[in-house]
């Protein structure tokens, strides 16, 4: 088994102060959970293999991402930043990367003009583009036949749709087949979060992460409901996952990243202490 990554994530508004990391729950009664530098610079010394920082609302508000926050939270980390929120074109994914961040999450404009992907992998490199896949179970599955039916735990059958403008909206798209599609435009790694578990404590999504494990090549990054070591534990064993990612057990002081290595290290999951 390849190492296993945790990383945390920043979800982060703009206000007055600038720029603040926030945690809801399926997207929404955002919480404020301290300043975006301060929190890498912590999770970079806790032992994080990687950052994701979400501007979670650039895309809704029809705004460029916060450049001068990426650059000051790219000063204080060493190791592999990714950034998204409100990226729009290639010039868009130029500047963060310029600004510090070694990888760009594409998700909103992905979905409504696809070769976005393409175009900014064929420049970059598919190691520098992350499509964020945000997804949320649909029951209908007598009017959507033409999806990919999924068995849920107890044995309800649902199909994933995408939602985009931070869950505002949805697409009618089904995620493994678009999760499919932007793999063979160049996209070098998928980061997934169900809507239905963000912010719940409930742990990860394990059907929909599975089956993207299973039918991709690149790697999925598992997102949406951490409570506690365990549930990174299931992602990677019955999802599937090559990383795991998680925001509210960190933020709030509950585990620290290396508690939650150190848990999984204990269950002989390969991790980097």
């Amino acid at each position: 088994m390849l190492t296993k990554r945790i990383i945390p994530c920043l979800d982060v508004t703009l206000d007055s102060e600038g720029g603040t990391v926030v945690k809801g729950v399926e997207f929404v009664d955002l919480k404020k959970a301290g300043d975006p530098v301060d929190l890498a610079k912590r999770y970079n010394e806790q032992g994080a293999d990687e950052l994701v920082f979400l501007d979670i609302t650039a895309s809704h508000e029809g705004r460029s991402t916060m450049i001068d926050v990426i650059e000051r939270t790219a000063n204080e980390v060493f190791i592999p930043l990714t950034v998204g929120g409100g990226i729009n074109s290639v010039e868009d994914v130029r500047q963060i990367l310029r600004a510090g961040a070694d990888k760009v999450s594409i998700n909103t404009s992905a979905v409504k003009n696809p070769q976005l992907i393409k175009e900014a992998s064929d420049i970059f490199g598919s190691q520098c583009i992350v499509t964020a896949i945000d997804c949320k179970r649909n029951p209908d599955v007598e009017n959507n036949q033409d999806k990919t039916v999924l068995e849920l735990e107890d044995g309800t059958p649902v199909w994933y749709e995408v939602v985009i403008y931070g869950g505002r909206k949805p697409t009618g798209l089904d995620a493994v087949q678009w999760a499919k599609k932007v793999e063979e435009l160049g996209s070098g790694e998928i980061l997934l979060t169900s809507m239905d578990r963000d912010g719940t404590y409930d742990g990860f999504d394990i059907p929909i992460t599975r089956k993207l494990s299973e039918e991709l090549e690149i790697p999925i990054i598992a997102s949406g409901g951490v409570g506690k070591p365990e549930h990174m534990y299931g992602g990677f064993i019955d999802g599937k996952a090559d990383a795991g990612l998680a925001a509210s057990i960190f933020h709030f002081g509950e585990f620290t990243v290396r508690d939650v290595k150190e848990a999984l290290r204990k269950k002989d999951i390969p991790v980097r202490l």
